[in-house]
């Protein structure tokens, strides 16, 4: 189930692109694999990336990671079938303030995104999980020079014995 919610998260995600004149859209399922218009730059799972920003190989921003809160399976039919609540955390990760000509913006861009990401993610199913649904949005402004914000997901997710 992770697996699978982790890649059409990641394929979604790869959707959302930037037009020339800086608005956000949804590219074509025939797009290339041209990065360079591409909303976020960057997609992983979390592993605390922003608490070591300055001692981690730099990734380019903006960029969203991944993070799965800890599961529990309820037993519908034992060691067969179960099902379970999940929580999915998406961290996102802008600069603090974008650069226009000599001068910082500071209207507050950065909270664009993840609006349109959850655009992308309305609706999002896949064979071992629904009702993907916004939970929760938290901003962590505890860095110099960037922002994250962090958005909550919830769905219902289903595990099988294979056969």
């Amino acid at each position: 189930m992770r697996k699978e919610v982790y890649n059409k998260l990641r394929t979604r995600l790869h959707s959302l692109c930037v037009n020339a004149a800086g608005e956000y859209e949804i590219a074509p399922a025939e797009m290339d694999d041209d990065l360079s218009n591409r909303a976020i730059k960057h997609i992983d799972l979390w592993n605390q990336n922003v608490e070591f920003i300055e001692q981690e190989t730099a990734w380019e921003r903006p960029a969203v990671f991944i993070e799965f809160e800890p599961v529990r399976w309820d037993s519908l039919v034992p060691g067969v079938e179960y099902r379970a609540e999940v929580r999915v955390r998406l961290h996102i990760v802008t600069d603090w303030a974008t650069t226009v000509g000599d001068e910082a913006d500071g209207s507050g861009k950065f909270f664009e995104l993840p609006d349109k990401i959850h655009d992308v993610l309305a609706g999002l199913e896949g064979d071992n999980f629904k009702d993907f649904t916004l939970e929760e949005s938290h901003t962590n402004h505890n860095h110099e020079e960037i922002v994250e914000s962090i958005e909550v997901y919830s769905f219902i997710a289903f595990k099988h014995r294979s056969e």
